[in-house]
């Protein structure tokens, strides 16, 4: 028989908010503390969101100042932030090892004391104690105290420090020494000047080659005047001892007839009459040895930079002169000077020019074993350029070394022949002159090069 289950009854919850042993509160009734735990989980749960954003916020402000931290530390220039009394926030790597100073001694310090000199000083002084801090960054140079080097100038920017709200709170101070961009600027001055040494020197060696070509032509120029002035100064030294015998021979008081006599014997009416063409052609000689001398010196030396008028149309003619006599006398050359051709330049730098064209046209003719070499040259004037063409009568120029013909050391000429600056330096002069210099295919065959010079203005 199943055994029976007494039921017995659970004594009453006591009242949410009552105490042990305490009666209840009266008016409260369990609705109302239920709302009360309500408010009270969502208060900490507020209150855990809160502090997970506000540790993701710590976090994100430890990587910000970790950044801001790794750029101050990586700056090479010096920078210090200030107060709006110039007392020192905060510095950087590079201004603690430029004053040997360490951060901590640095914090609170007056920025006056980094200064050297009382000019440094009161440049800093100007710009702290202004009224009305200006936005924009102003430059100066400030001397830096350096325990081991004593002063450090340092070329500085600064700028106004402004908060949030608008606030002027203090100034930041940029700056590199000086030092450095001294020695830069120094360094790109040297490469510059040792550049320029190198092109004068390029110009000049490429001036020794071309000379070097006319050693031929211009002995031949020298040994005819030289020939012959030799010549007339050994009939003069004849005629001299000719008239000393004679002029002692009058001083003796010799007779008439014996005076006649030596005077027939001696040629003395011939000496006489011989010796004016003797002197002039002496001082013909000369003149032109004189010539051909300077016209070297004129060629040879190093150029100076001044422009003067020159006649381009005596200049050709002087270059197809020295290059025929030189290493082409068999080479044709077809040209008129026609009027004068004045451009503004240097009549040494153009001579080089037209000579190196020249010599190419005869250069390139000849390696195609072309029977007679030859070349024509024409020139054209307007109200603002001399254009001068020459046109020879070779290969022509290959169509893919048409962009390179005017590259420094670029040629086609066996090893030995030809240094490829030719072309690159003569390019450059005409550059210089503020003309224009390009080569092309004739129609009828060959090579053309076509310079064009400003053309010099008309004096009143």
């Amino acid at each position: 028989m199943p055994q029976s289950r007494s039921k017995t009854k659970s004594p009453p919850l006591p009242q949410i908010g009552a105490l042990p042993n305490q009666p209840p509160i009266e008016g409260v009734d369990e609705a109302t503390w239920v709302d009360v735990i309500h408010k009270m989980d969502e208060v900490y749960s507020q209150l855990v969101r809160d502090e997970i954003a506000l540790e993701e916020k710590n976090e994100a402000l430890e990587r910000s100042q970790q950044f801001i931290f790794s750029l101050l530390s990586a700056m090479s220039d010096v920078l210090i932030a200030c107060n709006h009394l110039g007392e020192i926030e905060e510095t950087n790597a590079a201004l603690r090892a430029l004053v040997g100073i360490s951060e901590a001694d640095l914090h609170g310090m007056p920025i006056y004391r980094l200064l050297a000199d009382s000019e440094s000083v009161e440049c800093v002084r100007k710009v702290i104690e202004q009224a009305e801090p200006r936005r924009v960054c102003e430059v100066t140079e400030l001397n830096l105290s350096n325990a081991a080097h004593g002063a450090v100038p340092v070329d500085v920017n600064c700028t106004p420090r402004i908060d949030s709200s608008g606030r002027h709170v203090g100034y930041v101070f940029v700056g590199r020494p000086v030092g450095e961009l001294k020695r830069a600027y120094h360094e790109l001055r040297e490469t510059h000047e040792a550049l320029k040494r190198t092109q004068r020197q390029l110009l000049h060696s490429e001036k020794m080659a071309s000379l070097g070509r006319l050693v031929a032509g211009v002995a031949h120029e020298l040994n005819n005047p030289i020939s012959f002035v030799l010549g007339n100064v050994h009939a003069l030294k004849r005629y001299s001892e000719r008239l000393a015998t004679y002029v002692n021979a009058l001083h003796e008081q010799g007779t008439s007839h014996e005076m006649t006599e030596l005077r027939r014997h001696l040629r003395i009416d011939r000496i006489v009459a011989d010796l004016p063409s003797l002197i002039e052609g002496t001082i013909e000689g000369a003149q032109r040895t004189a010539d051909i001398v300077n016209g070297l010196k004129r060629f040879s030396v190093v150029d100076r930079e001044e422009k003067t008028t020159v006649n381009l149309a005596a200049v050709v003619e002087r270059a197809i002169h020295w290059v025929r006599k030189g290493t082409a006398p068999e080479f044709t050359v077809h040209w008129e000077a026609g009027e004068a051709l004045n451009v503004i330049g240097n009549a040494g730098q153009l001579l080089q020019v037209l000579m190196n064209l020249i010599q190419n046209a005869y250069d390139a003719a000849a390696a195609a074993h072309v029977t007679q070499p030859q070349l024509w040259i024409s020139a054209h004037k307007d109200a603002q350029h001399v254009t001068l063409m020459l046109r020879d009568n070779g290969p022509g120029i290959p169509p893919e070394h048409m962009s390179q013909i005017f590259d420094p050391f670029f040629t086609t000429k066996p090893v030995g022949k030809g240094t490829g600056l030719g072309l690159s330096i003569s390019y450059g002069i005409i550059e210089q002159h503020g003309g224009k210099m390009y080569a092309r295919n004739a129609v009828g065959g060959g090579a053309e090069f076509v310079i064009e010079l400003p053309v010099a203005a008309e004096r009143c």
